[in-house]
This record gives C-alpha cells, structure tokens and sequence, in this order.
C-alpha cells in the first residue's frame, strides 16, 4: 500500500484534474472533460478521499486517489456550486449554489446527498451565496449562512431528503440571526460548534437539542477582518487572514493582511504580519500554516509555525498577475496553497504558467517544480492528501 502524499491540482477553466506523487511529480491520474468549483474547492473525506464539484456537469465527485481507478462515485447536484460540506463520517453532504458568471443572485437550490446510498434530492432555500455546515449524530443537519440579511438556518437531513420531486421550497426548523456581512464559514465535529467570520468578528454558535444557541463573538482584535476561516483540527485552532487598507479594490497592493490564530482550547488570539497585497486562502502542514501573498513588487510563500518564527520565500513573477490600478480578481492570475496535516510538503500554483513549486516546510526550500501541460488559469486548484492524515476533521470545502 502506497501512503506516500498525492497532490491534485485542477485546471478549472482547461477542464483537466491531475494527480501527483510529491515531490517527484510523477502523474498517475488524469481526469479530462471535468471543470471544478473553485470556489467551492475540494472536501477531505476519510480514507485520504476527497469530493469536489464539477460545475459544468453538475456532479459531485468522490474521488479516491490512491486508487486504481480515481472516481469512486458521480452524484447529481444543483450548480454552480457555491460551498460543499459533509459531517464528520463523509456520509451526509451538502451543495450550495451560487452567482457562478452571473451578476446577482438567482439560485435558491439546496443538494443533499447519502453517500452511502448515492441518493440525492434538490430543495429550494432562499437566493443568494450561502455557506453550508454539516452537523451529524443520529440526526444529521445542514446549516446554512445566509447573507443580508444575515441568517443562520438549520434543516433535518431526514426531512430534506424525504422531499419530493420537482425542487420544493423547504423551511428551516431553526433560524438564528446574524450580522449581514457573514463570509467564511468552519465547524468543530469535536464540539459542534459553528463558527462564521463577520465585520464584527467570528460569531459562533451550538446545537443544544433541536436548537442552535448562541455564544459570545470572538473578536478579531486587530484591524480589518477575515473572509475566509479553517478549522486546524490537529492544534485545536481557527486561523484566517485579516484584511485592512483600503474598501477600494483598485487600491489592493495597499491592503494589510494578518495572519489571525485563535486557539480553541485556551481563547488566545495570536496575530501575525504578513504584508501588504492579494493574500487570502491557506493550508495546514503538520506543524506549519501557509500563506502566498501576490503584489506588484514580488509574491511569497509565507510559512508559520508554532512559536514566533516567520518564514517568507520569493516565488517567482507570474505573466497576468494583478496590477496596479486593476483589481485582483478580474482576468489575473493567481496561486492556489495546498498542504496536508500529515505531511511537511507545501504545494503553491504558479497562475498561467502551469506550473506547481514544492516546497519542505520544515527548511522552507524548494524541493522540485513540476510542469503540467495546462496553464492552471487563475491558479487552478490544489489539495494534498495521505491517506491518513486527518484532514476530514475539518469537514469543509476548501
């Protein structure tokens, strides 16, 4: 049995899913005709598997790959996909929609799914980009993360998927308010906390019975705020990146990031300096987080471990990165940051050149440079998985 660390890396826009040993690099899959979600990203399952989108066919993807043959199942689902999430086992998933190339809001479909059976039912919620939770137990729940205005909203799996044909609006069994900016959603299968990055920081939230209770904001305690959060399972801590500077997306080389760390265990808040620029999703080593930071005067893999060390390594130049007076997210290139809780390996994408850099955590050095033949525009997409790593606990897409 092989449990040496695999990479995959969607071309999302070329339709192509690569799957590579690390860190020599060598392809032993390759999925063609398949345009992942970006957004809503890849979701470990246990058994080192992970689920993803495919937004042009409208399938959920349970991928294996370890296995001879990658594509373990293929679910229907509504798209474009917004956010993706299972409870702790990896039965029971969820499928948001959301804008995909529209301008505002228009999709109100909800996807369930049994894994374990392959069935799967639509539902209509309410429109808009909302994230999913997975609560399980003996009575699984989806929760979901309405925006302006802001909602918490929960729904039986089992009522859900006793649903009719033809796509009927559903109502929540339990709403519970919440600021209207909320974007960035994570849960703790530990506690059964939920958690939701907001302008007024993380509001959190427990299911208590048939209902969810509310508990104390956790405030950022620096300036700016969190877009997106994640759960690091294995040292018990929620981490985002804290955004400031300026509202004007023109202005992006002057906003101001801080790497945000609250230990769950203690309630300390740690918050870090990483520079000015793009800086936005990351991904946990075994005992480092990694975050890339794209500016006009020079991108970097940025790694952190757990005491006070900050390790910054240049990344060389991408053709189409985002430029002064642009903004950084129309037509530009950037990098995706995949790592694995079991491993030491930090995989980042180099936008339009089609090329992944592999870097050791642990030396933060560049241990080989893989060529694919697609240019993994806007980035592509990246998750490295062992088989055993762990990285299900944290039971959102990513």
């Amino acid at each position: 049995m092989n449990d040496a660390p695999l990479l995959l890396v969607s071309d999302h826009l070329g339709g192509s899913l690569h799957v590579l040993t690390v860190p020599d690099g060598v392809e032993t899959h390759r999925l063609t005709g398949r345009h992942l979600s970006e957004h809503a990203g890849f979701l470990a399952l246990p058994g080192g598997r992970v689920a993803c989108v495919d937004d042009r066919r409208g399938e959920l993807l349970v991928l294996d790959p370890f296995a001879a043959e990658p594509v373990e199942a293929a679910v229907p689902v509504a798209v474009p996909a917004e956010h993706l999430a299972c409870d702790p086992s990896g039965r029971w998933t969820a499928v948001t929609t959301g804008l995909g190339k529209n301008a505002g809001p228009w999709s109100d479909l909800l996807t369930v799914a049994d894994l374990a059976t392959r069935d799967a039912v639509r539902v209509r919620t309410r429109q808009g980009e909302p994230g999913v939770l997975v609560l399980g137990g003996d009575s699984p729940w989806a929760v979901l993360r309405h925006r302006e205005p802001g909602a918490l909203t929960a729904h039986r799996f089992a009522d859900l998927l006793a649903a009719p044909p033809g796509c009927p609006p559903v109502t929540a069994h339990v709403a519970l308010p919440l600021p209207d900016d909320g974007h960035g959603d994570a849960h703790d299968p530990a506690t059964g906390r939920v958690f939701t990055a907001t302008g007024q920081g993380v509001c959190r939230a427990r299911r208590e019975g048939d209902a969810l209770v509310a508990e104390p904001v956790i405030p950022w305690n620096a300036p700016g705020r969190g877009w997106y959060l994640r759960l690091d399972p294995r040292r018990r801590a929620l981490w985002s990146a804290l955004r400031g500077g300026p509202a004007d997306p023109l202005r992006w080389p002057e906003w101001t990031n801080l790497a945000w760390r609250h230990d769950l265990t203690t309630g300390r808040t740690t918050v870090t300096e990483l520079g000015p620029g793009l800086v936005f999703r990351l991904a946990l080593a075994r005992d480092h987080a990694a975050f890339t930071r794209v500016h006009p005067d020079g991108d970097e893999l940025i790694l952190l471990d757990a005491g006070p060390a900050v390790r910054r390594v240049p990344l060389p130049a991408m053709a189409g990165a985002p430029r002064r007076g642009g903004t950084p997210w129309e037509g530009v290139q950037r990098r995706a940051v995949a790592a694995s809780p079991g491993a030491d390996w930090v995989a980042v994408t180099r936008g339009g050149h089609g090329e992944v850099h592999l870097f050791d955590a642990r030396t933060a050095t560049e241990a080989a440079r893989v060529r694919l033949d697609t240019p993994l525009h806007h980035g592509g997409h990246a998750v490295l998985r062992t088989r055993d790593d762990g990285a299900e606990a944290d039971p959102v897409g990513r």
